[in-house]
């Protein structure tokens, strides 16, 4: 298996925070806009499960996986 990719639209976010709450050390919020903002496009391999639920819990479909 690969390694996972992470990429974030954060012209489709909402501002949810789900991801956030889920995968603390991948994703964060824009303090200024609330926005996703993405800290490990390339999350170490304990992290891929969390990030998976993130994806599946973004409600504006905003986290893509490669």
């Amino acid at each position: 298996m690969g390694t996972l990719r992470v990429t974030v639209d954060r012209d489709a976010c909402c501002g949810s925070g789900n991801c956030v709450l889920t995968a603390p050390d991948v994703f964060d919020q824009d303090d200024a806009d609330g926005l996703v903002l993405l800290l490990r496009p390339e999350p170490p391999p304990e992290a891929t499960d969390r990030v998976r639920r993130a994806v599946g819990l973004c409600p504006a479909a905003a986290i893509h996986l490669t």
